[in-house]
């Protein structure tokens, strides 16, 4: 089937035939006839399938017959969970539509509202934005939804997995009823289903393949390594395998710089992309990854959502994905577009609580070996190791019994004389001593103090009822 035979129009396809785009992919040959005949769709769809495509050359076609938006109003808005994710959809709006009069800009957080909100001013055709800085524009009056006629939900399952889940019903709210409405996810958890099925009737449903599944064509290995070798490990296969590119995936910013570093001291050449970069340095890094004056991109999670590189050969989990729909994807940037790939995870012995959990969602057994040099040593923590941070509310215990022993207890600092009676906070009739005295209204330094003389002066003491 060709792009022609899917209802695509002689400018669209002029700009395909420029890009080299000779046949759709599978999500494009289901999800194009559905969004132009405009009925409302959720699809699965991993990265890499062509999944931006799918829904950006049929929206275009679309708002060609249709008049320009009035100032501030966009007809068809695209939500994202990452600022590099817009900014990819944007880039595929302006090239599908090159030779045709769409209009389109992208917003997100991280960069300057102001020169946002003036491109807003004339109105757009296609809006794409990031929650949180798509509120902060409606708030300032800066865009009107009221107008909207097409509403995307991409990859909503990392929207919902980053908490936008309200931000995205409060947005939904301001857009007409009379809407169409495209969901695309790489997996259908039970909540994705759930938010499809709020967003209105007659949903069509189709997969470009197996839900929660990866791409086939990528080569998945794991290697075992101890925790603090996994650096050496990493540059070691860099150099010896000779590798042209990879994308090097850490849980936390602090582990992205590490990493960065270490490779830059062994002299290859490294860039890191998450979120604590500027708008301008990430976007600096992820150009210089594409140019290829850097060998190796290290990335967070969510700064790495919308890195489209093609032909790039390596992804590397230098940290186990804490949630498995990560895993999915974190390699599904290598294998784009039908090329193989190969997605390596280096993972200590404290790791493979995460591998059940991935090849439970995955189905499969994923394959494991070691490299020669660097044989793991380290042994699993022994069950009693962990306790306390398995659970911390072990330790008020005894921080509980000791307080009670030095405030009333015998002995402690507010106890009676003699150590037999209460503690001293409450006194008792036949306490010697004034109560109150000189040291009313707080705690006496002496350890001897009298019963009672944390008490406040003029105050009575409580009396005790016995029950007959």
């Amino acid at each position: 089937m060709s792009f022609k035979e899917l209802g695509l129009s002689e400018p669209i396809l002029r700009s395909l035939e420029e890009l080299n785009h000779t046949e759709p992919s599978e999500i494009q040959q289901q999800a194009i006839p559905v969004i132009l005949a405009g009925k409302n769709l959720m699809a699965a769809a991993q990265t890499g399938t062509g999944k931006t495509g799918s829904f950006v050359l049929p929206i275009i076609e679309m708002l060609q017959e249709r008049a320009k938006p009035y100032s501030k109003n966009v007809h068809a808005l695209v939500l994202t969970p990452t600022r590099e994710l817009a900014a990819q959809v944007r880039e595929s709006v302006y090239i599908y539509g090159k030779f045709t009069s769409t209009t389109s800009t992208a917003v997100f957080g991280g960069a300057k509202i102001f020169p946002q909100k003036s491109k807003l001013k004339k109105g757009v055709d296609v809006l794409v934005a990031t929650p949180g800085r798509l509120l902060d524009l409606v708030n300032q009056k800066a865009v009107k939804l009221d107008q909207v006629q097409i509403l995307v939900l991409d990859e909503a399952d990392h929207m919902l997995d980053m908490g936008f889940i309200h931000d995205i019903k409060k947005i939904i709210g301001m857009t007409p009823p009379e809407r169409q409405n495209l969901l695309f996810s790489a997996t259908f958890s039970p909540e994705i289903k759930k938010l499809a099925q709020s967003l209105g009737d007659e949903l069509v449903e189709i997969s470009a393949q197996s839900p929660n599944t990866a791409v086939t064509k990528i080569k998945q290995v794991i290697y075992h390594v101890d925790k603090g070798k996994k650096n050496d490990l990493l540059a070691h296969m860099i150099e010896d395998e000779q590798w042209e590119q990879a994308l090097v995936f850490s849980r936390t910013k602090h582990g992205c710089e590490k990493i960065s570093k270490h490779l830059n001291a062994a002299g290859i050449q490294t860039g890191t992309i998450h979120g604590d970069k500027t708008q301008g340095a990430r976007t600096r890094a992820l150009r210089e990854f594409k140019e290829k004056d850097v060998r190796i991109l290290v990335a967070t999670d969510v700064a790495a959502r919308g890195i489209d590189i093609s032909n790039l050969p390596f992804v590397v989990n230098f940290d186990m994905p804490t949630y498995p729909n990560d895993y999915i994807h974190r390699i599904g940037r290598t294998g784009r577009a039908g090329q193989e790939g190969t997605a390596i995870s280096l993972m200590s012995v404290d790791e493979h609580k995460f591998l059940r959990g991935i090849e439970g969602l995955l189905k499969i057994k994923i394959d494991q070996t070691s490299h020669e040099a660097f044989k793991p040593t380290d042994k699993p923590s022994s069950g009693g190791g962990d306790s306390r941070s398995r659970n911390p509310r072990s330790r008020k215990p005894s921080f509980s019994r000791n307080k009670r022993s030095s405030e009333g207890k015998p002995g402690g600092n507010f106890s009676k004389p003699g150590g037999g009676g209460r503690s001293g906070g409450r006194p008792s009739n036949s306490s010697p001593g004034k109560p109150g005295g000189n040291n009313a209204g707080r705690p006496s330094k002496s350890s001897h103090a009298k019963p009672g003389g944390n008490k406040k002066v003029g105050s009575k003491a409580k009396t005790r009822w016995k029950k007959t």
